[in-house]
């Protein structure tokens, strides 16, 4: 009887990530190494899907720094989509705070669909926001793990609570994964 390899699927809310990782200081002239940190999670598993998840962002107000920022998105999804990722986007609603729409919606979908299809064994969800608890709690009742990765600066216990694994990244974790700018 043969062996059968884990198939672990990959799913980063961007937004969430990213902002956890500027407030804590972490990314002041430096890029991050996304691949790296996809090679950590795997742990030597078989990677069958990585999608990054983001809101796009627009020219709202028609500014050359708005319109450099949408550049700069640009260029960035670009990168990460030559290094293997999926990019899915959601939306940013510019009112009286600058909010993301639809990007936990898709996570979500992705998560149940892919345990409902039996795409993946594990799914590591880079993600601490809690409105994907009732995904996980289904994606689990279908006998899938769900590997929460998150930041031992500030854990989310729900999560945690949820999921088969926690992985707490810790600041000297993320500084591993940059490099210089």
């Amino acid at each position: 009887m043969g062996l059968t390899r884990e198939r672990v699927a990959i799913f980063v809310d961007g937004g969430n990530f990213y902002r956890r990782v500027r407030e804590a200081g972490l990314l002041k002239g430096s890029k991050f190494e996304y691949p790296a940190l996809m090679n950590f999670l795997l742990r030597g598993r078989m990677e069958v899907d990585r999608t990054y998840y983001i809101g796009t962002v627009r020219n709202h107000d028609q500014t050359p720094k708005s319109q450099q920022m949408v550049e700069d998105q640009q260029k960035f999804l670009s990168k990460l989509q030559a290094e293997g990722f999926a990019v899915k986007r959601g939306r940013i609603v510019y009112d009286h705070k600058i909010r993301e729409k639809g990007v936990d919606v898709q996570i979500a979908i992705d998560l149940v669909i892919g345990a409902a299809e039996d795409v993946y064994d594990t799914a590591v969800l880079v993600s601490s926001d809690t409105d994907l608890i009732p995904a996980i709690r289904y994606v689990r009742g279908k006998g899938k793990r769900v590997e929460y990765v998150g930041f031992s600066t500030h854990p989310s216990l729900g999560m945690t609570k949820e999921s088969s694994l926690s992985v707490l990244l810790l600041p000297d974790d993320i500084r591993r994964f940059t490099m210089l700018a």
